[in-house]
């Protein structure tokens, strides 16, 4: 009789193997998509504080996967790892800048940086010629007053979740559904009765009604969310329901353990509560972050269009005019088709004159063929196109230089607070500032003395020929100051950089760059200077990191500050702009992750850039995007 083998013992080891890939599988995509966006903590008062980094949730990223802080050792600023999620104000009053780096501890600043030499006395900002409505007893930007609670949760939730927690309020629904809302309450009180009753002596049929009818509710609340998909016979189970709550009351039980199981149950719900809002943020930044379905397909329609164009060979564009100082030049940074038409369209509807106007497209390799074949399609009056491929004139002309990508410009969400006055609501901007792209613009555009640079979130309603006759004396970059932030504010990430801790930052979107004197103070070489001492190695997540503190040491003293006036930021995050102050602003920027082609984008703002998009055009139609 022969011996039979004894069954092999079956191996957990790949079945763990396999369920560990499954739930990082789960979890890697999340963290890759959280923290784009970073985020300074400022307050008004204190304009020297220490920086701390700590993660946020306002923007995607594939490329950040940890968080460091920057702290103080020795004197030195050093970045060190940090996985704990730390949120909400410190107590001193420090400014937390939210970012996501992929990085190893290293020195931030070690020795100081040289800034360019002149010493120029302050200019004040020179009114420019906006037309402006009789003065009102309304601020530019007046919110609705939302209540008191409503304050506080939006604050902590800003914190953690950014401009999603602004959305969502926007589009809370109040619930009308009385029996559902009525049902969660009776199986709430039932469950908190349960585990008492069970344990009395002699309530054994109280204790299988009270079983049933949580059973009953659970699977009528699991199959129906609204009214209407109520069954029928639902009034009878929420009789049912009543009578065995009423009589589970009657009997004498210990309210404490009544109390805890009803405490129980409400940690229980807030924390699915938290979740359901994890998971609503998160796809409302996949939302604001992807690039929409009808946007891809036309730059698709307009490459393969390119291609197969029997003109492909032939340009008619006035090459002529793209080399003329005398000229206006435009220069816009922009991987999107339609948000750079938008731009240019907005612009030469506003001039009197767009004879001599050219503007100046920088975008990417993968876009530069849809644009070129939009761009060839489409006419602006009397103004000239230059689409260049930004990647390959560096990597022709510049070869020097490492970084060939194209980068857009940074914004950072700041959160602004006073510190003598604690009870006052925090307010929650977002600051625009030049990308690494942009300090190129002089070795790109050789002959040129001075452009404009503009964002391609803006929009031009009011005659910007003014900007070319202005004095500048010797500054370099006129911008509009945004002095809820202030260089002294960020000490830390400064480091010991030589800066004036009272200088206002500035924003991007609308810039008067005086070429010539750039080149004169060689901004570009200090900017170089600058990104060794700041980044902490060559990954794109730090390099954008590095965009703030660069592009606010690059132009100190260099900055001539703009009538506020000319442009009105915070349409891609605030809501309850003044409509009237929309109309008469001379520019709208969209700053923030609700930008207007995007569906997520504020309805009430979105139709002021909806006016300049292209109409009768083919591929809008056959790809869907809706003027």
């Amino acid at each position: 009789m022969k011996a039979t083998a004894p069954p092999a013992k079956r191996r957990r080891g790949p079945r763990l193997a396999v369920l560990a890939l499954v739930f990082c599988s789960l979890l890697v995509p999340i963290a890759f998509l959280f923290n784009r966006f970073p985020a300074v903590y400022v307050t008004d008062e204190r304009p020297q504080q220490e920086v701390n980094l700590l993660p946020s949730f306002d923007r995607l990223g594939v490329e950040r996967d940890s968080v460091h802080e920057v702290t103080r050792q020795g004197g030195r600023d050093v970045v060190n790892p940090k996985t704990q999620d730390v949120h909400g104000e410190n107590s001193k009053g420090n400014i937390a800048l939210h970012r996501q780096i992929d990085a190893e501890p290293s020195e931030v600043i070690t020795e100081p940086i040289v800034l360019p030499p002149p010493k120029i006395e302050q200019v004040k900002p020179v009114p420019v010629p906006v037309p402006v409505p009789p003065r009102k007893d309304f601020d530019r930007r007046r919110p609705r007053v939302p209540s008191a609670d409503e304050l506080e949760k939006a604050k902590a939730c800003q914190l953690e979740f950014g401009s999603y927690c602004l959305w969502s309020i926007e589009h809370k629904e109040v619930m009308k559904d009385a029996i559902v809302k009525k049902l969660k309450d009776q199986l709430f009180v039932a469950r908190s009765y349960y585990p008492s009753i069970a344990k009395l002596k002699g309530k054994e049929a109280l204790t299988r009604v009270l079983k049933q009818n949580i059973q009953e509710h659970e699977r009528v609340l699991s199959e129906s969310i609204v009214d209407a998909d109520l069954p029928s016979f639902i009034k009878k189970k929420i009789e049912k329901m009543d009578l065995a709550i009423a009589r589970a009351k009657s009997c004498t039980v210990d309210c404490n353990n009544v109390d805890k199981k009803l405490r129980q149950i409400l940690h229980m719900t807030d924390d699915e509560a938290h979740f359901h809002m994890k998971q609503s943020a998160y796809l409302y930044n996949l939302g604001v972050h992807t690039m929409p379905k009808s946007h891809h397909c036309l730059n698709m329609r307009l490459t393969v269009e390119y291609f197969k164009s029997t003109t492909l060979d032939s340009d008619d564009s006035p090459v002529h005019k793209f080399k003329i100082p005398d000229h206006r030049h435009y220069v816009i940074l922009s991987k999107n088709v339609l948000a750079a038409s938008v731009v240019i369209n907005s612009s030469v509807s506003s001039s009197e004159e767009t004879r001599n106007v050219v503007f100046h497209v920088l975008t990417d390799a993968q876009n530069f063929y849809a644009m070129k074949h939009w761009f060839s399609r489409n006419a602006y009056r009397e103004s000239a196109v230059n689409v260049i491929n930004y990647e390959h004139i560096i990597l022709e002309n510049l070869p020097e230089f490492s970084m060939q990508q194209l980068y857009m410009p940074e914004e950072f969400r700041v959160f602004i607070s006073s510190f003598e006055r604690p009870t006052e609501k925090s307010r929650m901007e977002y600051l625009s500032v030049f990308s690494h792209s942009h300090f190129f613009i002089p070795e790109i555009f050789k002959d040129l003395k001075k452009v404009i640079v503009l964002d391609d979130d803006v929009i031009i309603q009011r005659d910007l020929s003014f900007l070319w006759n202005l004095d500048m004396g010797d500054k370099v970059n006129a911008a509009v100051k945004f002095c809820g932030l202030r260089l002294g504010q960020l000490r830390n990430l400064l480091g010991q950089a030589m800066y004036d801790p009272h200088s206002c930052a500035w924003m991007s979107g609308l810039n008067v760059i005086n070429l010539e004197k750039w080149r004169e103070y060689n901004v570009t070489e200090n900017y170089l200077q600058l990104l060794e001492k700041f980044r902490n190695n060559d990954d794109e997540a730090s390099l954008r990191a590095a965009a703030l503190p660069i592009s606010l040491l690059s132009f100190q003293n260099l900055v001539y500050p703009l009538d506020e006036r000319l442009t009105l930021s915070g349409l891609g995050y605030h809501y309850g702009i003044e409509e009237e102050v929309i109309r008469t602003s001379a520019s709208l920027h969209y700053n923030g992750n609700m930008k207007p082609w995007l569906e997520l984008g504020i309805p009430n703002y979105r139709k002021y850039w909806k006016r300049f998009l292209a109409r009768d055009e083919r591929f809008m139609d056959e790809c869907n995007v809706s003027p």
